[in-house]
């Protein structure tokens, strides 16, 4: 027998999610014999990934919107704690090996869970361009130091900004956690410098012009629109952990991931901005800061940016699969990238739409508010254990209901919307509720009514899957 017919005999070795190699599962389960990693994994991906200077500006926001730096903190504070029910979710993904839009299919039905999933794809879109432009800003900022300005330098940086995220992403799984663990290692001294150069300097005292219920409502919308916008996508990053990953070690790592980061970014955001004018933010905040640490703060801003924008990048690519893009994941983020750099250029150097699409996205807490308070009621109401391959049926499978649609799960995710848009307080929305409400925004409050709704209609006929 020759080699070359050993190696025609020889059994098809299973794909390896390794770093640095491209990953070749998407949304397909990933089978029992390639899971690896554990739960402590997931702290690193929610530590790194939540390094972002958007967090900061969150805490200054509460400060403008009338709390003292205590309130803002406290704001601050039980906004993070939402990442426990997001690291919560992850469970999903041990138990079927599959992403969250996939699961979601369980609540909304085949056919109903794919206006959510659009709609994802371009918040996730958006996301990443928010994020690009900030770190190419940031970056465009450093050659400006270095003697370098004009287009030229601004196109460079953009490049070099979009490959960085395009490169992990493209490798997948097992490269983006491996990036976010060592970026987060760099970041976090960073910012723990910045800390300690920010934190002397606040003034506790300060009695701005209190906002009341207003102030704070606005101040929870905003330190909430963070972990909102991860809920389509923690079983994405825990889809590889072995079976035998438990609940609890799952939620306590990731949850506390992304609580330290984004609480210690928020508090940051609020101390500086009783020292300054934060209207522009980054500006405000490095002029805070020692001279010789300026260029520094930069390179932190640019390399927040680049760590949130390569979740949801990756994310986006399992989001096209769902929406029935007949490619693999690796080609299927060549879409997301075209998009997030045709974006991008628009934002840097057509138009300035970037405070418009961050308004825009400001609105979709109307949907994903809602759409996470069922989906998680369902998640609880299954105890987290679906029927895996129904998932991937479609017709044949459990999932479809009628017509592909769950009358529970759409109702329940309708209710919850209309809540949140009567009672909306945005640059592009105001809702008819929010003036007799004294002001405030109650929009995140979506989540509860939807949740309430669709337990009380799902109860009866939701049950956990059995083998």
């Amino acid at each position: 027998m020759t080699a070359h017919q050993v190696a025609q005999d020889a059994p098809a070795q299973p794909p390896r999610d390794e770093v640095f190699q491209v990953e070749e599962h998407g949304i397909d389960p990933i089978p029992e014999s390639e899971r690896h990693g554990g739960a402590r994994d997931l702290f690193w991906l929610w530590f790194g990934s939540n390094l972002t200077f958007t967090y900061v500006i969150n805490g200054a926001l509460a400060v403008s919107f009338g709390l003292s730096f205590w309130q803002a903190v406290l704001a601050v504070v039980l906004g993070g704690l939402t990442f426990f029910a997001i690291s919560a979710a992850g469970m999903s993904g041990v138990r079927t090996g599959t992403a969250t839009l996939v699961i979601s299919r369980a609540a909304f039905g085949v056919r109903g869970n794919w206006p959510a999933g659009l709609l994802n794809w371009i918040v996730s879109i958006g996301y990443t361009i928010v994020n690009t432009v900030v770190g190419v800003l940031a970056l465009q900022a450093i050659c400006a130091e270095l003697g370098w300005h004009g287009t030229a330098a601004r196109a460079a940086s953009l490049a070099a900004t979009l490959a960085l995220t395009f490169a992990v992403a493209l490798w997948g799984h097992a490269t983006v956690q491996w990036a976010e663990r060592w970026m987060a290692y760099a970041l976090t001294i960073g910012f723990a410098a910045m800390l300690v150069f920010l934190l002397p300097g606040t003034d506790t005292g300060a009695t701005p012009a209190p906002g009341g219920a207003a102030a704070w409502s606005l101040a929870f919308v905003v330190v909430l629109a963070g972990p909102i916008s991860y809920v389509p996508m923690p079983a994405d990053y825990t889809r590889y952990l072995p079976a035998t990953t438990t609940m609890r070690a799952l939620t306590w790592n990731g949850a506390l991931g992304g609580l330290i980061s984004s609480v210690a970014l928020g508090v940051a955001g609020a101390a500086a901005a009783t020292q300054a004018d934060l209207t522009d933010a980054v500006a405000g905040t490095q002029g805070l800061l020692p001279g010789w640490f300026q260029p520094l703060f930069l390179a932190l801003v640019l390399g927040g940016s680049v760590t949130n924008s390569i979740i949801t990048l990756y994310s986006s690519s399992l989001n096209l699969q769902v929406l029935g893009i007949p490619w693999s994941r690796a080609k299927a983020i060549l879409i997301s990238a075209a998009v997030t750099a045709a974006g991008s250029l628009a934002a840097l150097f057509l138009v300035d739409f970037t405070e418009s699409l961050l308004s825009f996205l400001s609105l979709l807490v109307i949907v994903f508010a809602p759409w996470g308070g069922v989906f998680l009621t369902d998640m609880v109401l299954r105890r987290c254990r679906y029927d895996a391959a129904s998932l991937h049926t479609g017709r044949a499978g459990r999932y479809w209901y009628r017509a592909g649609y769950s009358p529970a799960g759409l109702a329940a995710l309708l209710t919850g919307m209309v809540f949140a848009a009567l009672t909306c307080d945005s640059a592009l929305w105001r809702g008819p509720l929010v003036a007799p409400l004294g002001g405030m925004d109650l929009s995140a409050a979506g989540a509860v009514v939807a949740a309430v709704v669709y337990a009380a209609l799902a109860r009866a006929s939701v049950r956990p899957h059995t083998a």
